[in-house]
């Protein structure tokens, strides 16, 4: 026979995932003798271009896949608390996020978490990898709850803050240290001894903060996701004692840079300027040389890399770097003299960018305006100083910012405009309202020129060969395009899954059904059919942008990433001795994926803390009635955004009537076995609050509307799916408290990522 070549072994292990040995391989290949020497060269060769990982002493997997079986190392949580992992190898982790999927068979002990590997069975569903648990193998070094204290007559206990954790600790009274009735605490198993039976034991390592402390929900959320909160002493004593890196620096401070932000802004890490040149657009961006104060090595540097981020709750910021450099010396502040490294770029009439160049700088920034200022004054009704560089500023960058709206055009990147909530405090930290943020054309033109640096910083960096950290955004999956595909197809709605994904077709699907009956489910498929935005050192581009290369730059404040890009820019531009090193450039994978993890690691604290705020909000309305979206869909039930609000709450399909009901996946829907009446995704609804559990930021909710007729022509294929797999539950509805989870929610939130 014919020895089979690298692509035959590769094309034999993607039609079957259960050989994963050498001999396995061997066998299926019907590879002998001394070929067999051979078949081993080539799985070495395929590992070592890293196509192909080993999974055991002579095992292997494709490296963008894990195998059906084997070590799972559970690594962070994800925006929504779900818990992710990826498949060990022999040479670590590789491959894809896997999300826990429950135990494979009876549930026994305890569930994994951050930190724990486990022997799992690995499948494929929905386009996402999942993981059922068939044996847990390491203990977390400690048995941490984040829970609310308890006090009653025979001692205390402590109930999880989290609604997907089922364990409460009992506290003697010997192990309160301190905690009063109603105190948030961090509290940690205690040796069970030979205690077969009774309830779990702990002891209370720290108490946070109280239940009833206004900003309780941030307090609990920065806990339980581990979020640093305090900077240690050397790091706050180099914040106030560093002086920027002495450099040479070019003189910007008689350009008027403004910059534009929220009203609410502390920290100006960006300014923009405009002016025409002949018949092309002169745009400067100008961002904080923060570099020069958080040098590499640094004990700023080490926590600003332990931090990865700002994290930014409803009522609060944990910054990255100390107040010192974030809101003062670092930050672009009014009439003040800042060191600054900005990238000069020139457009054509068409938007087209012609040039660009990077400067080390020293800059003064004219104004400090918000974004309603900036737009009231293009709206024709300035004031204060937006009015006074009304003419000189603001209409030469709304000039340039139209023609490069013109190029954007063009390029087409994904055009999803999701609203956001905004959280009202008063004085006292108590809530006064929910409001939806403006998004006025001020949001875009600071928006387009950020992404215009950032690409001008990827494209310098990879001229002048340098290793850089890109932002990364991979197209959607073919499954999650067949996903689509099927729920288009069930309101007779075609989508070629053969074509190659472009954001052109997105868009053009998205503006097919605006202002229709369609319009909010196809844009929240739309969004669960897309990729996760990562951080990686090697480029695969940027699909929701449609960029070829892209890199984050403009908020080193903010982002440890662009704070690499900077040194990645000094070291290439040779603009002083404080660029990146030879050790971080050969640690960029490392740091990419560190960073990729504190990102959603911070997105799923402020998304924990913002559903709490809304559900102590809205905790005396039980009883009330409300109009709501279908959100999600799943066999469980049905997730509901509350109009005004946007307060997700959940429906037990228990609940719904004494029918059985059929989870209809493609459709995205449930349906009465008997009658055919549905619940789909996007249709408005009336319901009334039931339940509140403002601890663990619940909402329990009651369907008042009726379901609607079956879409035309499901019919048919809803008769096949409850005949071939019958889904659903009869009987009364749930009782007790709204301990529910998202766990089988269809996860669109999780794919809305920052760009």
């Amino acid at each position: 026979m014919t020895y089979p070549d690298k692509q035959t072994v590769l094309d034999f292990l993607k039609n079957n995932p259960e050989a994963t040995t050498k001999q396995e391989i061997a066998r299926g290949l019907q590879v002998k003798g001394r070929d067999r020497d051979t078949l081993r060269d080539i799985l070495k060769n395929l590992e070592d271009e890293g196509v192909l990982a080993r999974t055991g002493r002579r095992a292997f997997s494709p490296a963008d896949r894990p195998p059906p079986s084997g070590l799972v190392a559970f690594e962070s949580l994800d925006d929504d608390g779900d818990l992710i992992g990826r498949a060990i190898g022999d040479n670590g982790p590789f491959g894809p996020p896997i999300y826990y999927a429950g135990p494979a068979g009876k549930r026994a002990g305890r569930s994994p978490g951050v930190g724990d590997r486990a022997l799992c069975k690995i499948f494929e569903r929905k386009g996402e990898w999942q993981a059922q648990v068939l044996t847990l193998l390491d203990k977390r070094a400690s048995e941490t709850l984040v829970g609310i204290y308890e006090q009653g007559t025979r001692g205390g206990r402590v109930i999880p803050t989290n609604r997907k954790e089922r364990r409460e600790f009992q506290i003697q009274e010997a192990d309160r240290n301190g905690a009063e009735h109603g105190d948030i605490v961090v509290a940690e198993a205690k040796p069970q001894g030979k205690r077969a039976y009774g309830p779990l034991l702990g002891l209370i390592r720290e108490v946070v903060g109280h239940i009833n402390d206004a900003k309780s929900a941030s307090l609990i959320a920065i806990t339980a996701h581990g979020i640093p909160m305090e900077f240690p002493d050397a790091v706050a004593q180099e914040a106030k004692t560093k002086k920027p890196a002495d450099v040479p620096r070019e003189d910007l401070t008689r350009i008027p840079l403004i910059t534009i932000d929220p009203h609410d802004a502390r920290d100006h890490d960006d300014a923009v300027f405009a002016e025409r040149a002949g018949k092309d657009w002169r745009v400067i961006v100008a961002i904080a040389d923060v570099s020069a104060y958080v040098t590499e090595g640094s004990a700023l540097d080490r926590e600003a890399f332990k931090r990865g981020n700002s994290t930014y709750f409803p009522d609060r910021v944990v910054p990255m770097l100390p107040f010192e450099l974030s809101a003062d010396a670092c930050s672009l502040k009014e009439n003040e003299d800042r060191p600054c490294l900005a990238v000069e770029m020139v457009f054509g009439e068409n938007g087209q960018k012609k040039s660009h160049r990077f400067v080390r700088g020293r800059m003064r920034s004219a104004a400090k305006l918000s974004y309603e200022e900036a737009q009231a004054a293009i709206d024709g009704k300035p004031g204060g100083r937006a009015g006074e560089l009304l003419e000189t500023v603001l209409k030469p960058l709304w000039g340039a910012y139209a023609a490069v709206t013109t190029a954007r055009a063009d390029r087409s990147p994904l055009d999803l405009d999701m609203p956001e909530r905004r959280i009202q405090f008063n004085d006292k930290g108590e809530i006064t309202g929910i409001t939806t943020k403006a998004r006025f054309d001020a949001h875009r033109l600071i928006e387009e020129f950020m992404i215009q640096a950032n690409v001008a910083a990827a494209e310098t960096l990879e001229q002048k060969r340098t290793p850089l950290v890109y932002r990364v955004h991979d197209m959607p999956s073919d499954a999650k395009l067949l996903a689509l595909s099927e729920f288009l197809s069930t309101l007779d709605m075609k989508w070629s899954v053969g074509d190659r994904p472009q954001t052109r077709r997105f868009n053009d699907l998205l503006a097919r059904v605006k202002d229709g009956d369609y319009e909010i489910m196809v844009n929240q498929m739309v969004l669960r059919t897309q990729a996760q935005a990562v951080y990686a050192p090697e480029n695969i581009g940027h699909f929701g942008l449609n960029l070829l290369r892209y890199a984050h730059f403009t908020s080193p404040i903010r982002r440890y990433a662009d704070l690499v890009v900077h040194r990645a820019l000094i070291r290439a531009l040779d603009f002083g001795p404080d660029g990146m090193s030879d050790g971080q450039a050969s640690r960029l994978e490392d740091i990419a994926q560190h960073i990729s993890e504190t990102e959603r690691r911070s997105m799923a604290a402020e998304r924990d803390a913002t559903d709490r705020y809304l559900a102590i909000f809205l905790a005396d309305r039980v009883g009330a009635e409300f109009d709501g979206r279908i959100t999600g869909v799943a066999g469980a039930g049905l997730f509901i955004s509350l109009a005004g609000t946007g307060a997700d709450g959940f429906v037990p399909i228990s609940s719904l009537s004494n029918d059985y009901w059929v989870h209809d996946e493609a459709a995205v829907a449930v349906f009465e076995r008997r009658s055919g009446l549905t619940y789909s995704l996007g249709q408005i609804v009336r319901v009334r609050l039931k339940e509140v559990a403002p601890i663990q930021g619940g909402l329990l909710l009651e369907m008042i509307s009726d379901p609607l007729p079956a879409p035309k022509g499901r019919r048919d294929a809803r008769q096949s799916l409850d005949r071939d797999r019958p889904r659903g539950f009869r009987g009364p509805p749930r009782k007790g408290p709204a301990k529910f989870s998202k766990k089988s929610l269809p996860k669109h939130k999780r794919n809305s990522r920052r760009k």
